[in-house]
């Protein structure tokens, strides 16, 4: 049995919309963020007195790296606190691998930190480098909250380390995804000594100022976005689960229902993180996105089960409560800037391709989507595609394995043939990991500009 949601009036509105491309602000939030760090490097420079010795040289160098440190912690924080600027605009998993680089900057800088100013001070009392952990602990006992810094740092450390790709491979993604959320705790912790022990916020109101006003709006984006954001959007629209429909083995398709859900701001391309209140799944929230434009009363979702909570999806049943957070993702019909579309998409890949190739505006001949799985009886919501297709008198193309398992062509030169114009067009594309660079590489090869080839990752 499938699911049968093609052709509904918003999404047909959709297609007829005047395209209207928006760039990404990521340059000019990237020189925001290069001139904040700018600003901690004058904070030092202009407190910094002539160094004379050897000492001096250490304990400054301590200073500096733990300034940077302080200002890429906010930025951490700020990357977390799903800001829709960021989501929807400059794209989910941009946002993630910024958070990434600035999580593993910081912990360099924190243990650069720690290291200089404790050895700086360890020489500072007569000691010697071998003495670093004894002046740790002393600097703990006795310095202002000094003491929930070092449990602070315990904490990033912790962090950085599950964080670590082949770490993280071996946890459970809700173990990962929970842990990770102690960045705020480590944060708060290691903020405090930073303007109790901290001599430019001693000598310089103005920046100590500064610094609680960095920290306190990422507090309240974080608060806002992140908890209270959810919560009204979740009592607004009141979702359940309406029902789950099996499309393929293995692929399931979940509708959920709620007041006035056309109105939650989602478009096609976006994903929210699910969270369904069943027996078991209640801690659990996974990012899916979502297979079809949204309803007025309907949402779906369409789920390969690859894990242990996409596997569960299928034993949801009607009136089960559903949270959502979201909509997220920047890979919607606003990044296209031509008049001519190449959608593909990888087995589960699909399911937000299937809702661009309902919803992207363009004439007959305007649209191709390109289905790649392993066989036909692998090719979930064909028979939607199908009709979209028809309707819209678009182009549809599957390309599956031979009977003998040889994988399909999907190569510069065979683009190129079955569309001749491809470097005219702009490109999205879902799918595994290796899937998608092979594909990009093919399309590079074909002549299509980077800048026009749309893929975006929301496993986070």
């Amino acid at each position: 049995m499938t699911t049968t949601l093609a052709g509904g009036r918003a999404a047909r509105r959709q297609t007829m919309r005047r395209i209207r491309p928006r760039r990404s602000p990521a340059t000019v939030l990237l020189l925001f963020v290069w001139a904040g760090a700018a600003g901690v490097l004058w904070l030092w420079w202009h407190n910094t007195p002539a160094i004379a010795d050897t000492n001096g040289k250490i304990l400054n160098a301590g200073r500096i790296t733990g300034l940077l440190a302080g200002y890429l912690m906010a930025l951490v924080v700020l990357q977390m606190a799903r800001v829709p600027a960021l989501e929807r605009r400059v794209g989910s998993d941009r946002v993630a691998r910024w958070h990434a680089m600035s999580g593993r900057y910081t912990i360099c800088l924190v243990v650069a930190h720690v290291g200089l100013t404790m050895w700086g001070m360890a020489l500072q009392s007569g000691r010697t480098a071998a003495d670093l952990v004894q002046q740790t602990i002393d600097a703990a006992n006795q310095l202002p909250d000094v003491g929930i810094a070092v449990i602070g740092t315990g904490l990033l450390f912790l962090i950085g380390l599950l964080s670590v790709g082949f770490v993280r491979r071996l946890l459970p993604y809700d173990a990962w995804y929970h842990v990770h959320l102690l960045t705020y705790a480590a944060v708060f912790l290691t903020f405090w000594h930073q303007i109790s022990t901290g001599n430019d916020f001693a000598v310089e109101p103005l920046a100590k100022t500064f610094w609680y006003a960095l920290y306190g709006v990422v507090t309240a984006l974080a608060l806002w976005y992140r908890i209270l954001t959810p919560i009204r959007l979740n009592l607004r629209h009141r979702m359940r689960v309406e029902a789950v429909i099996e499309e393929t083995p293995g692929i399931v398709s979940v509708l959920i229902g709620g007041r006035r859900l056309h109105r939650m701001g989602a478009q096609a391309g976006q994903f929210f993180r699910w969270r369904f209140l069943a027996p078991g799944m209640r801690f659990s929230s996974h990012p899916y996105s979502l297979s079809a434009a949204p309803r007025p009363g309907m949402l779906r979702i369409t789920v390969k089960a690859i894990g242990d909570h996409s596997a569960r999806l299928r034993e949801l049943t009607p009136g089960t409560r559903v949270w959502a957070e979201g909509p997220y993702g920047a890979m919607t019909a606003q990044r296209r800037s031509r008049g001519k579309v190449l959608l593909v998409a990888g087995g589960v890949g699909i399911t937000p391709m299937r809702a661009l190739f309902e919803t992207l505006p363009g004439a007959a001949g305007d649209i191709t989507l390109l289905y790649r799985a392993n066989t036909t009886q692998d090719l979930a919501l064909w028979d939607e595609l199908a009709t979209i297709a028809e309707d819209r008198g678009a182009r549809l193309m599957y390309a599956v394995n031979s009977p003998d398992g040889e994988r399909p062509d999907i190569s510069a030169d065979r683009l190129r043939q079955k569309l001749p114009d491809i470097e005219q067009h702009d490109v999205f594309m879902c799918g595994p990991a290796g899937f998608a660079q092979s594909v990009y590489e093919a399309l590079r090869g074909a002549g299509v500009p980077a800048r026009r080839i749309h893929h975006e990752s929301f496993e986070m």
